[in-house]
């Protein structure tokens, strides 16, 4: 006879975080733990955390809040039960008085106890809802980061915080383009449904062929640009607002939740 089979009590985003603890894996999470939310993160410390909650609040495509941490603690229990924001994501990027002066691995040297963290929804997650349904996704097929754009759109201000909005781009078929917007729509909290598509310039993207944040885009006969809102913009916001500390992921390099994507999808 043959053995049972045993089913897997593997969890792969908490496999995946082990590897980037131990250094072994210092890259983007594009396509890696599918089925399992992936999410930016930005810390602050703790007398700018109301204004980046106000900020988010008021700014929900770009920034869709799923989870803040209490000062000084690094774990987000909402998202994971080992989650440690200061170890989890392959790569961070420190901001001090709104200026990038490093990049990290590890930010544990860095911790304070008047640090908060908050965890944004990643259009990561809603990619796997579009290859689920058939609708291939370039970037991901060349095994590249997402095509990412500072746009002249302003957010919406919310205490000290200001800046223009960050959006990513992926290109498809006019009937795949459809069937993302509609896909993509019934996830608001990893962004929802693109701002934009079509022409670049109508949104202030002064060169598509040139993303400031990663990627190169591969645009064919045919297809058209979509463009979402993206959790980069804090990054943008941060560097308008100046706050005298911020450590942010590196775009790409998300961190990898316990939390399963179709948590997020909502019915219509």
């Amino acid at each position: 006879m043959n053995a049972p089979a045993i089913l897997s009590t593997v969890n792969p985003a908490k496999l995946l975080r082990d590897k980037i603890r131990a250094g072994e894996h210092t890259t983007v999470t594009t396509g890696m733990a599918r089925g399992h939310l992936q999410a930016n993160l930005v810390i602050l410390p703790a007398d700018w955390a109301d204004d980046f909650a106000a900020f988010c609040a008021a700014n929900p495509k770009p920034c869709p809040l799923i989870a803040r941490s209490e000062p000084g603690d690094p774990a987000l229990p909402a998202l994971g039960v080992d989650i440690d924001v200061r170890r989890d994501l392959p790569r961070y990027r420190v901001f001090r008085d709104g200026t990038a002066a490093s990049e990290e691995t590890d930010v544990t040297a860095l911790w304070r106890d008047d640090l908060v963290a908050f965890a944004l929804g990643c259009s990561y997650s809603f990619e796997a809802a579009l290859l689920d349904a058939g609708v291939p996704i370039r970037h991901i097929e060349q095994g590249k980061k997402v095509c990412t754009y500072r746009t002249g759109l302003d957010t919406v201000p919310a205490g000290r915080l200001h800046g223009r909005m960050v959006v990513s781009m992926r290109n498809f078929t006019v009937p795949n383009a459809i069937r993302a917007i509609e896909i993509t729509s019934r996830f608001p909290q990893v962004h929802g449904a693109p701002i934009h598509f079509g022409d670049p310039a109508a949104i202030g993207i002064v060169d598509i062929d040139t993303p400031e944040y990663g990627g190169e885009p591969d645009i064919r006969p045919g297809e058209v640009p979509l463009f979402w809102a993206c959790g980069v913009t804090p990054q943008a916001v941060i560097e308008a607002a100046r706050p005298p500390f911020c450590i942010t992921h590196k775009a790409g390099h998300m961190l990898v939740t316990d939390r399963l994507n179709e948590e997020f999808r909502e019915a219509f």
